[in-house]
């Protein structure tokens, strides 16, 4: 399937319209090169509810402890610098970082020896002053299990965490789950209703409260194209997922890691691989939420 035509936009001014106007295409800019996104392969980025810290995993940048490992840079005169990896990093790999809306956890996956239940687990971090990182401790049997989690994503108020896995169930491959804070960890996961399937369903972050949904979609994370499509919700599930309208966000590409930054909740970080700018083999970009038409009523 041929590309669509690459909008080049170096900051959120921009925008195209196909020629029937009926879809626009968000525009977007390239977050943080040469700190954020380098030559390297960047996923996954989540900004504090401050605004002052972004977070990342990458797959292959030089001077981390492991495979997969997450990154942390600081705001300084308006650019992100000082681009180190984090304390909580493992010799084995630690990918998927998210924010707490509060500002108090990072979460990720790792499947880090010790304490696991199997594969790639759920953790959570406190985050201290100046930056800083508290031990990691796993998020539990509640959402863990012999299978893999993979992009835990703690709604606004902490009360549900949305993640991806391929063992609890589900419809093939990895599915989407919500678990609920039972007042010491999170427990009884159930599927997002609606968007599961028998594709491999994964890093996916709510719109609005959850009236809408953008989530990644592959026949094989590992090997096949990768695209981000967004539901919205009918008062009980969500329904008729559509691809995000990003030009980078083809059927042939790889485009994933969606993230809402919380300090800007209009515009969300996310993962791929745009013609321009560009800075390496996945990059990370910022670009307007997708539009929210949908209702309440999908979150358990």
């Amino acid at each position: 399937m041929p590309r669509k035509p690459a909008v080049l936009c170096l900051s959120l001014l921009c925008a195209a319209v196909t020629a029937a106007g009926a879809a626009v295409l968000q525009p977007y800019g390239l977050e943080g090169v040469g700190v954020v996104s380098t030559a390297a392969s960047e996923v996954r980025a989540s900004v504090s509810p401050d605004g002052q810290w972004i977070v990342w995993g990458s797959t292959d940048r030089a001077g981390g402890p492991g495979g997969w490992d997450l990154w942390q840079a600081r705001l300084r005169d308006g650019r992100w610098v000082e681009a180190r990896p984090l304390p909580v990093n493992s010799p084995e790999n630690d990918f998927d970082p998210v924010f707490s809306a509060d500002g108090r956890w990072l979460y990720f996956f790792s499947n880090r020896a010790g304490g696991g239940f199997g594969g790639d687990d759920l953790y959570r971090a406190p985050v201290l002053a100046a930056g800083g990182f508290g031990e990691a401790e796993n998020l539990g049997a509640g959402v863990n299990g012999a299978g893999d989690e993979w992009a835990p994503t703690p709604d606004l108020d902490g009360r549900r965490l949305l993640f991806a896995s391929d063992g609890h169930g589900g419809a093939g491959g990895h599915d989407l789950f919500v678990a609920r804070w039972d007042g010491a960890a999170f427990v009884d996961p159930l599927p997002v209703p609606g968007v599961n399937g028998p594709e491999d369903d994964f890093d996916a972050a709510w719109l609005a409260g959850g009236r809408a949904i953008v989530f990644a979609r592959s026949r094989d994370p590992a090997t096949a194209p990768v695209r981000l499509l967004v539901a919205q919700c009918d008062g009980g599930a969500y329904v008729d997922p559509a691809p995000w309208a990003i030009a980078f966000n083809t059927a042939d590409g790889t485009t994933l890691g969606p993230v809402v930054d919380l300090s800007k909740p209009a515009e969300i970080l996310v993962s791929g691989a745009a013609p321009a700018p560009k800075a390496g083999k996945l990059d990370i970009y910022r670009a307007r939420a997708p539009a929210v038409e949908g209702s309440d009523g999908c979150l358990p």
